[in-house]
């Protein structure tokens, strides 16, 4: 499929061919709830920990009389009840990180392309040559755009003018094309993609 390219300053410059097996395909939702579910948990630390009673450093000596003290039979003073003692069934540190197909993931991918292609949320532009990394004159070309909540991915290197002015605003990412993923291509409303980003993920999915 053909789709318009356009400049920084809202000029037409040209038209690219989309793929159809990348752009072109009927999203899935299961396919996309998966991806985003794997790099949700993929990406949790599990560093969480509480001390378990064998950890307490507390005498495990029974305290008290077994009949005569008014009270129950406790035999240690790590158990679980007792303040500073240890706790029940805590959180441990562990991944939390679930096993998802390398070709799922490539699916996911390609599907949630196509959905921003089928949402009418895809923008292609010729570069991101800036000239100066202002975040004014950046911002006045995205408004021309219509761009306001938006990932931009640029070729395998992103213009430092262009990333530098982009930095300081609001909704708005920007990624090398080896950083693309699911999720933040979800997240935002528009995916805006450089003709060399388009390109390097036609080679990809060769």
């Amino acid at each position: 499929m053909k789709t318009d390219v356009q400049t920084l300053d809202a000029k037409k410059a040209g038209t690219v061919d989309l793929a159809d097996e990348i752009f072109g395909l009927e999203p899935r939702a299961d396919i996309l709830h998966r991806m985003v579910t794997w790099q949700l948990a993929k990406r949790r630390a599990g560093t969480h920990k509480t001390k378990g009673r064998s950890e307490i450093s507390r005498t495990g000596a029974k305290f008290g009389r077994q009949k005569g003290g008014g009270g129950a039979r406790h035999g240690s003073k790590r158990s679980g009840i007792f303040i500073g003692g240890g706790k029940a069934h805590g959180p441990v540190v562990r991944s939390h990180a679930i096993d998802l197909p390398k070709k799922v993931r490539a699916l996911a991918l390609r599907h949630a392309l196509s959905s921003k292609v089928k949402a009418n949320e895809l923008v292609v532009i010729e570069n991101t040559e800036a000239k100066t990394p202002k975040t004014k004159e950046l911002a006045g070309a995205f408004e021309k755009l219509g761009l306001s909540n938006v990932l931009v991915i640029d070729g395998a290197q992103v213009n430092e003018n262009f990333a530098k002015a982009a930095s300081n605003m609001i909704n708005v990412d920007v990624l090398p094309v080896q950083g693309i993923n699911v999720y933040d291509i979800l997240r935002r409303q528009k995916l805006v993609l450089t003709k060399a980003a388009v390109e390097a993920l036609e080679a990809r999915f060769k």
